[in-house]
């Protein structure tokens, strides 16, 4: 197995643990001070992280998060200030909205990245579930936050999303690229009959890509430049995947998927879908090959310390936040009502432990954590430190010394 880190960059002295600071900072999330704590915390941890043995970091997107959550804005920006202070960890936006984005300027911007990092980068790419931003950034596509229901906005961000990545393969691979789209009414060149008037166009029929510019100086197509540091693109990943959908799409388009369905017979099922679908695709994985899994980890000389330490830091936080966007869900337990939703009451440390999104414990309890899920899927590639209540909410060294704890005491157990 390979082992990364996830963050949801959260500003020191926000949410539940430091309410009163948080109220007196209002918004917290635009104080200076404050998001300068936040770049540091960052910084140290994956400089640590890339020093103690960690194969990736990885990093979300997120906007408008005036309250100091998951303030990770731009995270191939935020990555190129972290690959500039690291030498070997793999860097991972997991990942970015799509939709919310113009398909040849994320293009670029991957690609630049690509090579600030000589090949480091892995792309994360998502649908985006919180309206409140991914309205307001894909309203140009008249794209609305994935709700997973089948309804006609989840479709249309569907569509979207697929033809955002369409269009950004289409510039990674081709030195010039021309094309018109149904589903965005977007068009390269614009207009799709030609640019006229192009000042150099000796220019660039003498030096610019085979097909740019036509025999009568009209710009026909564009190259979309730099292209990519690794060939034909950085290997895609993507985040949490959940639903069915999102799993046969992923397989379909050769894309890495990150679950975070805690029980391990859940994500085998999934893991499985994942499998059969490749095969169709002319891909044939183990189980659990070029899959990964996202878990809680806290960690500490005896399971009372660590549950003290992590958990309840972490469990009022979750349900309040994360809760009202269904993640209590992957707590759901088969006794429980499948009619009636998971209350944020029971959106705490134990079960967390009980279902396995959390392992809280000593090292051996982690270890058979992980043991439980290569009993089911021997070949799980990657497995993700889902760092929920620690950056941001704990002392930086707690943090620091948790990661240390695993790379030395566990990742031994697994690593290829």
């Amino acid at each position: 197995m390979k082992f990364s880190i996830f963050l949801n960059p959260q500003i020191p002295g926000s949410g539940w643990a430091a309410e009163e600071n948080a109220k007196a900072k209002r918004p917290i999330g635009r104080d200076v001070e404050s998001y300068q704590k936040l770049l540091h915390e960052v910084r140290e941890i994956a400089v640590h992280a890339d020093q103690v043995g960690f194969d990736a970091l990885m990093m979300t997107e997120h906007h408008f998060h005036s309250e100091g959550f998951e303030f990770s804005v731009n995270p191939l920006m935020f990555l190129t200030d972290l690959a500039a202070r690291t030498e070997r960890i793999l860097l991972a936006p997991l990942g970015l909205v799509l939709p919310a984005w113009d398909p040849i300027r994320a293009a670029e911007d991957v690609a630049l990245l690509d090579h600030f990092s000589k090949g480091r980068l892995r792309l994360g790419v998502a649908r985006g579930y919180q309206a409140r931003w991914a309205n307001v950034l894909g309203q140009r596509w008249h794209a609305a936050a994935a709700r997973s229901d089948g309804s006609k906005s989840d479709n249309r961000n569907f569509d979207v999303f697929g033809e955002v990545l369409k269009i950004m393969k289409m510039a990674w691979e081709n030195d010039s690229l021309r094309y018109k789209s149904d589903v965005l009414d977007y068009e390269v060149p614009n207009p799709y009959s030609g640019i006229e008037g192009w000042p150099a166009q000796e220019w660039t029929k003498t030096f610019g890509a085979p097909g740019e510019i036509d025999e009568n100086g009209v710009i026909q197509s564009v190259s979309v430049c730099p292209k990519p540091y690794q060939n034909p693109h950085p290997e895609l990943w993507q985040p949490f995947t959940v639903s069915d959908r999102s799993v046969v799409r992923a397989a379909q388009e050769g894309i890495m998927p990150w679950m975070f369905t805690p029980n391990p017979d859940d994500h085998a099922a999934k893991a499985k879908l994942y499998q059969e679908e490749c095969a169709r695709q002319g891909k044939d994985y183990k189980l659990g090959e070029h899959t990964g899994i996202l878990k809680i980890v806290g960690m500490a000389d005896t399971r009372e310390e660590a549950i003290a330490t992590y958990g309840k830091g972490m469990q009022k936080d979750f349900a309040s936040f994360f809760g009202p966007f269904g993640y209590l869900e992957v707590l759901r337990k088969k006794e429980d009502d499948k009619h009636k939703p998971i209350s944020p009451e029971k959106g705490d440390f134990k079960r967390m432990n009980e279902v396995e999104m959390a392992l809280l414990g000593t090292p051996d309890d982690v270890k058979r954590g992980i043991q439980r899920m290569l009993d089911r899927m021997p070949d799980l590639e990657w497995f993700g430190l889902f760092m929920q209540g620690q950056q941001g909410v704990l002392p930086l060294d707690t943090v620091k010394r948790n990661l240390e704890m695993f790379a030395t005491k566990v990742i031994p157990e697994f690593q290829d």
